[in-house]
């Protein structure tokens, strides 16, 4: 096999399965159908839902939580906005209500700002109700500390990384979710926002950002050392399209650097001790990349 076979192998075992996206579709269109009936009267078991997150924008590796707003009629934000307490949580615990005529409530919680569902399989959800607003972002209820209303503009970032993935050969998502893997390897400090962020900030400068797996050795060599010399001190970045803040959670610079290092082994050993150089490739992100 060579290099590019390697990664291309990788890419295809960080994927989620398509029996996996199956099941999360079935159970995402039975939440929106009921949600349809009782909000909007209507059938649909796909109109007022999208799925965001790092499963809406694609880059997901995982499928333990899988994230969707429901957008609910104005009217509904009148009716508990003029409520005399916790109109937030009031709003959340009717929307869990719609749903427990599908699903059992014995796995299922209104907490904070989502509704969740936990399934025997792991593959669990967080749905959060919204409204539209004029520009497109959404409103958002939060029940903490009285009820609060907040604002989430998801929709651009996805259209933007969905844009950049298709004008950079594919290659913004694959970078995300390989970073993803690492991030599971060596407990990295970084939200999956954060991550697509920094990939599509990188590859946005990358020379190569056009070329194939054969250039995936160079590409996770220099987003490492990309990301070993961010400022340690930068506390937020600006998401892809939306342009809303993703707030550093932890530092990453040191294990970046750490990784920039064992790509450089890793490189440097591919034409003449391949075994050794996948070894280091395992080594920075994990047992499904070939050995």
């Amino acid at each position: 096999m060579s290099v590019s076979n390697w990664f291309e192998t990788f890419n295809n075992n960080i994927q989620i399965a398509n029996s996996t996206v199956d099941t999360i579709a079935y159970r995402y269109k039975r939440i929106t159908k009921q949600l349809n009936k009782d909000f909007w009267a209507t059938e649909s078991d796909t109109s007022h839902s999208l799925y965001v997150g790092s499963y809406g924008r694609d880059t997901d590796i995982h499928v333990s939580d899988i994230d969707f707003v429901f957008e609910l009629p104005s009217s509904e934000y009148t009716k508990y906005n003029n409520y005399s307490g916790n109109g937030q949580s009031a709003l959340l615990q009717a929307v869990k209500t719609s749903i427990e005529k599908t699903y059992n409530p014995t796995f299922m919680k209104a907490d904070g700002q989502v509704i969740q569902i936990f399934f025997a399989d792991d593959i669990n959800y967080e749905i959060v109700p919204v409204f539209v607003n004029n520009a497109g972002s959404y409103t958002f209820p939060d029940a903490n500390n009285g009820g609060s209303w907040k604002t989430t503009n998801p929709r651009p970032e996805i259209t933007e990384i969905r844009a950049k993935n298709d004008e950079w050969n594919k290659n913004l998502k694959r970078l995300a979710r390989m970073a993803k893997a690492w991030k599971d390897t060596w407990s990295v400090p970084m939200g999956g926002l954060l991550i697509d962020t920094m990939a599509y900030n990188f590859l946005s400068s990358w020379e190569h950002k056009d070329k194939s797996y054969l250039y995936y050795d160079w590409m996770s060599r220099d987003f490492f050392k990309y990301l070993s010399e961010q400022n340690d001190q930068q506390e937020y970045w600006l998401s892809p399209g939306a342009r809303q803040y993703v707030w550093r959670t932890g530092n990453f610079s040191y294990k970046s650097k750490q990784c920039y290092n064992l790509a450089l082994e890793a490189i440097e050993k591919e034409k003449t001790y391949p075994t050794s150089a996948k070894s280091k490739w395992r080594e920075i992100f994990g047992t499904k990349f070939p050995s």
